[in-house]
């Protein structure tokens, strides 16, 4: 009963040794490999961070795992990440793959029925979205869009042609080609 609540003092000098230099050595792995590592574009970034995280406790209160261990799932995971992410800029199927697509949820005032519930999102949400972007009414937005780490952009109305929709999916499924010879 005793180890349940203390195992020993060497037990805690492990934890706290190995924890600080697992920190130093994930801190220093990230500085090395960039800003990207550690970004919320997208679910794919998000289990990344989250797997992060996790090795790091892993190595912190498992006693048969050696920090060495440790430091090479760290690279492990942050080599893979730089792998996907400079493949998702150079390649169109890895990116659409990796982050999928901005999707649209409402047009020029209007909610797309269709594309809430391909998106498993309620009218309630978007009008969450609109008010937390300042507006009082749906009339105000020119669009709604899912963003690929499940944020909402709320696009203003506006006179001219939204460029910023160009490449988010539309009601029909397609992505917007408004303009596009122009950007």
């Amino acid at each position: 009963m005793e180890q349940l609540f203390f195992s020993g003092t060497q037990s805690l000098f492990r934890t706290l040794l190995v924890g600080v230099l697992a920190y130093v050595t994930l801190v220093v792995f990230l500085r090395i490999s960039g800003k990207r590592t550690l970004s919320k574009m997208n679910a794919f970034d998000l289990v990344v961070t989250v797997a992060l995280g996790s090795t790091l406790a892993t190595v912190l209160l498992t006693k048969d795992l050696a920090l060495a261990d440790g430091a090479l799932a760290f690279a492990l995971l942050i080599g893979l990440q730089f792998i996907v992410t400079w493949s998702s800029v150079r390649v169109r199927w890895v990116r659409k793959v990796v982050t999928g697509e901005p999707l649209m949820l409402l047009h020029q005032g209007a909610l797309l029925p269709s594309a809430l519930r391909r998106a498993r999102v309620t009218e309630d949400e978007i009008r969450a979205a609109v008010r937390t972007a300042g507006l009082a009414s749906l009339s105000d937005v020119e669009a709604v869009v899912l963003e690929t780490d499940g944020s909402f952009s709320v696009i203003r109305q506006s006179e001219g042609n939204p460029s910023a929709l160009i490449g988010v999916r539309d009601p029909a499924g397609e992505a917007q080609q408004a303009n596009r010879d122009e950007s």
